[in-house]
């Protein structure tokens, strides 16, 4: 995968907490889809899921972006690593010349 797509994956407490308001919809913000239906069919576990969810969206959505920041991590650790080995192949060469 991309970082700039990866980077661009990353949610808001903001933006959660304004689709939790309006519309319930913070799951899917999150890309949670089947809990997201199950909140709309138990309508928010009548009213208890809701209030629980007041509280617990900075943690959800730190939890969702740490997950994309370990991806992003992978991806430069092993362009770091590409980058040593090229440059390391380049001295190789320039040693042999």
């Amino acid at each position: 995968m991309n970082k700039h797509y990866l980077l661009s994956k990353m949610k808001s407490s903001g933006t959660a907490y304004l689709c939790w308001f309006f519309l319930g919809c913070h799951y899917a913000y999150l890309e949670k889809w089947g809990l997201q239906f199950l909140y709309w069919f138990t309508l928010g576990g009548l009213g208890i899921w809701c209030i629980i969810d007041l509280f617990h969206i900075p943690t959800k959505v730190s939890n969702h972006n740490m997950i994309i920041s370990s991806q992003i991590a992978e991806i430069e650790k092993n362009e770091k690593e590409e980058m040593h080995s090229r440059n390391m192949a380049m001295v190789a060469a320039s040693k042999n010349n």
